[in-house]
């Protein structure tokens, strides 16, 4: 097998398994504290950047085959840390808000009219805290009028 090849399958590898703890730790630290009902596999499949994907695949492939050793452990190394970062409640908590949260909304339906944070924007439905409510309903995406 070419080095080139090692290294695509190597960084896919390994960029995988970044993006596994990233999302793990959303999934414990903001989706489970909100109560939001989605399975882990959709919020993975649903929120991947593949240019971010495809960014990561080539340079860990290139420093997993290319370089030293001793490089190559530093920085998948921090890279790791920094991806499991997210399991610790405050950090998971402050990414997954940064990626997922919409801030300061206004939703519109034929009957009323909602202003507040988008917790989750899913396949089918919008998990949403309305401030006049002060509390978090669920929106059917079908019968919101506009974009959001």
């Amino acid at each position: 097998m070419s080095k080139v090849i090692q290294a695509l399958l190597s960084g896919m590898f390994f960029t995988f398994i970044l993006d596994f703890f990233l999302f793990l730790g959303i999934k414990e630290n903001y989706i489970d504290y909100y109560n939001i009902k989605v399975y882990y596999n959709i919020l993975f499949a649903d929120h991947q950047n593949i240019y971010i994907f495809s960014f990561f695949t080539l340079l860990l492939g290139y420093i997993t085959i290319y370089l030293n050793n001793k490089i190559a452990i530093t920085i998948t190394g921090i890279l790791f840390l920094l991806s499991a970062s997210t399991l610790i409640p405050p950090v998971g908590k402050k990414v997954a808000e940064k990626i997922l949260m919409q801030k300061n909304v206004t939703l519109q339906t034929q009957k009323y009219s909602y202003h507040g944070d988008i917790y989750y924007d899913g396949r089918k439905e919008i998990t949403f805290y309305d401030n006049t409510l002060k509390k978090v309903i669920i929106l059917n995406k079908n019968e919101i009028k506009g974009k959001y």
